[in-house]
């Protein structure tokens, strides 16, 4: 019975963990001109939703993310579903690729997270800058867009990392009696 409440005191820490961190991001995602190169900045968010999903698997990964992209979405001042969305199907998506196809190290893991942020900003380009005919649209793709994805490569090595950390410490033995 002991083992059953520490476990379950041990997982509710580790969201806890997750969420602090997911604080963190939102943060660094959203402080002015904090590692802001022109007008591009790096993605935290979409990054640390995408390694929790690694870890933790298509249902709490695409939970995770979905809490992320409403996040991300108040704290843009957008209108709040469209990013939660996308996340929610990207972590799924993200967390199934990465256990049935790739070995899950930091480089795949950076590799991936630069191909969703650039589908990311793609989508939000295309609906929010492209479809609405706004002159300049390529050059904002240009100049915002893949810069941004750019810069959020580096960033997913210490999500990675932080994020597998947690994910150790607290693992679950089933096979300990």
């Amino acid at each position: 019975m002991e083992s059953r409440r520490k476990r379950s005191r041990g997982q509710i820490v580790k969201w806890i963990c997750y969420a602090l961190l997911g604080l963190l991001c939102a943060v660094l995602q959203t402080t002015p001109g904090l590692f802001q190169f022109g007008a591009a900045k790096p993605l935290w968010l979409l990054p640390l939703a995408l390694a929790v999903a690694v870890f933790e698997g298509e249902f709490a990964g695409a939970v995770f993310g979905a809490v992320c992209g409403l996040m991300w979405d108040w704290l843009a001042g957008r209108t709040v579903g469209m990013l939660a969305l996308e996340l929610l199907l990207l972590c799924f998506a993200v967390s199934a690729v990465m256990q049935l196809y790739f070995k899950n190290s930091a480089a795949n893991f950076a590799l991936i997270a630069s191909a969703a942020a650039l589908l990311v900003l793609t989508l939000d380009w295309l609906f929010f800058y492209y479809m609405p005919g706004y002159s300049g649209a390529a050059s904002r793709w240009l100049w915002f867009v893949l810069p941004t994805a750019a810069l959020s490569v580096p960033v997913c090595f210490p999500l990675f990392g932080v994020v597998r950390r947690i994910h150790e410490e607290f693992k679950i033995d089933n096979g300990v009696v």
